[in-house]
C-alpha cells in the first residue's frame, strides 16, 4: 500500500528539504503550499503531487486534506514573522503572524487529525522563539509558544488512535524566509555569537529530524518539542529590535 505524506509549506526552505527527505524514505509526497507554481515544481522534482493550500483559510485546508488517502505522515512548515515592538506593532501585523503560525497550525492539526490513519505521525515546525523571547519578536514568540502547547494537547487527544504529534523548534536556518536577516547589519553575527556550535542550520538537518519522527524508529515519541539550534537556547536571543532601530536611525 502506498504511504502518503503531506508537507504543508513544502515548496521552499525547510518544507522542500522535508519533502525530499520523505520521498527518499519511500513516501508518496504531496507538496501543499500557497504558492501553486512552486508547489508544482517541487512535486515534479520529487515525483510527488502538488496541492494548493492556504493555512489561513479553513476551507482551503479542509479541501487539501480531503483529497488525500492513506495519509500516514504530515509535516506542517508554514510560517512567517513580522518584527516590531509590542507598543508599535499594528494589529494587522500581529494578526498576520498569529494567523499563519498559530491558527494555521491549528487548522492543519484539525484536518490532518481527521484524515490521518491510526498510527500516523504529525510534526509541526515551531521555533527557538517558542521558548526564548526576543525583543521585537513578540507576535512570533507568542505564536510559536502557542504552537508548542497546541502540539502537546493534540498529542493527548490523538493518542487513543496511536497518532504521534511532535514539534521541531529550529533556530536560525538558512532559508528564503531568513535571507532578509542578513540585510540588518550585525544581526546574524550576534545570533551566531550566541550559538555554542557557532553556525546556522541547514534545511536538510531539520528535514532529517522530520523524517525520523515520521518513521517507526520514533514510535514511542509524542508530545515532544525538539530543539535544533546549535545550542542557541542555552544563551540569549539577538537584539532584533535594537538592530532594526539602528538601521532606520
Amino acid at each position: 500500500m502506498t504511504r502518503t505524506a503531506v508537507v504543508v509549506g513544502g515548496a521552499s526552505g525547510i518544507g522542500l528539504a522535508t519533502a525530499r527527505a520523505l520521498a527518499a524514505e519511500g513516501f508518496s509526497v504531496v507538496v501543499a503550499d500557497v504558492n501553486s507554481d512552486a508547489a508544482l515544481a517541487a512535486a515534479e522534482e520529487i515525483g510527488g503531487r502538488a496541492v494548493t493550500l492556504d493555512v489561513t483559510d479553513e476551507s482551503s485546508v479542509a479541501a487539501g486534506f480531503a483529497s488525500l488517502d492513506d495519509l500516514e505522515a504530515v509535516v506542517s512548515c508554514a510560517g512567517l514573522t513580522v518584527p516590531g515592538a509590542l507598543t508599535e506593532l499594528g494589529l494587522d501585523q500581529w494578526q498576520t503572524s498569529i494567523d499563519v503560525c498559530l491558527t494555521g497550525s491549528f487548522l492543519v492539526l484539525k484536518h490532518a487529525g481527521q484524515r490521518i490513519v491510526d498510527g500516523g505521525s504529525i510534526t509541526v515546525i515551531s521555533s527557538l522563539n517558542g521558548r526564548q523571547p526576543g525583543a521585537g519578536m513578540g507576535a512570533y514568540c507568542a505564536a510559536k509558544a502557542g504552537v508548542t502547547m497546541l502540539v502537546e494537547v493534540a498529542a493527548l487527544e490523538l493518542a487513543p488512535r496511536k497518532i504521534r504529534v511532535n514539534a521541531i523548534s529550529p533556530g536560525l536556518v538558512d532559508t528564503p524566509l531568513t535571507e532578509g536577516l542578513a540585510l540588518v547589519p550585525g544581526l546574524v553575527d550576534e545570533y551566531l555569537e550566541n550559538t555554542p556550535l557557532g553556525r546556522s542550520g541547514r534545511p536538510a538537518e531539520v528535514a532529517d529530524m522530520a523524517a525520523y519522527l515520521a518513521s517507526e524508529k520514533a514510535a514511542w515519541i509524542t508530545g515532544s518539542a525538539f530543539d535544533l539550534n546549535g545550542g542557541a537556547h542555552l544563551q540569549r536571543y539577538p537584539d532584533v529590535l535594537g538592530k532594526i532601530r539602528a538601521l532606520s536611525s
